[in-house]
Parts: C-alpha cells; structure tokens; sequence
C-alpha cells in the first residue's frame, strides 16, 4: 500500500509519541521529512534526529522528543496544506499561531523554513504545517 501523504504520516507519529510519552520515534527517511525536522530542532520542539540505515538500504529517522518538566514541548502539531488541498500564502498573509508562540512551518523557493524566517527573507510559499 502506498502513502499518500508522508509528511502528515510523520506529524502523526509525533503526535501519538508524545500523548503515549515516547523518547523517541522513528519515521521512514526523506529530505522533506528531515529538513522539516531541522526546522523544528532549531525552534526547540524537538531535541533532535537520526538517521539510520538498515541492511536492506532502507533508511528511517530516529526523533527525539523533547519534555520539560514533565509536559511535552509540543502541545498541538497539525498538518496545513494537504495532498488534496494545498494552501499557499504570499509574505504578507503567512499565518501566525498562537498569537505568534507557535510556528507555521513553509516551504519557499529559499528552503523549508519557519514563518518569521520566511518574513525576515520576504518569501512566501505553501504552508506545510502549524506547530504549538
């Protein structure tokens, strides 16, 4: 059976690891995958990833979660723009979340990045997803 949307099957992932209070999870391998997980490394949601490879050539990243004080860093993570309606957005309407504690996470022409880097660099794109 094929996925159809891979991104969304990682924010799932994530998602179930942090409501069964997981250390980690592991998702399949993919550039988009993982330059969004740099994205979130570096907004601090996440501790960090891994990659790793298996025998077979097939290759899965490793997620760190991230916890403070008990609680989870990431309290809401959700898919925007889906595989049967994708949203785009110019610099001036990029949404923010949580009255700007969150991040909307964007694909650009400059890279995957996070909603105030796509507005310091003045590019829009399609929005991938929200984080909270």
């Amino acid at each position: 059976m094929t996925m159809t949307d891979p991104l969304g099957d990682m924010l799932t992932r994530i998602r179930n690891g942090v409501s069964r209070r997981k250390s980690s999870v592991s998702t399949p391998a993919s550039k988009l995958r993982a330059h969004v997980l740099d994205v979130l490394t570096s907004e601090g949601y996440i501790r960090g990833y891994s990659e790793v490879t298996f025998d077979n050539g097939r290759s899965e990243l490793q997620i760190e979660l991230k916890y403070y004080e008990g609680d989870s860093v990431i309290r809401k993570i959700g898919r925007v723009s889906k595989p049967g309606r994708r949203v785009y957005v110019s610099v001036k309407s990029i949404p923010q979340v949580a009255n700007g504690l969150g991040i909307t996470i964007l694909s650009t022409p400059k890279g995957v990045m996070a909603d105030h880097q796509a507005r310091e660099q003045n590019v829009g794109g399609e929005v991938l997803c929200s984080v909270f």
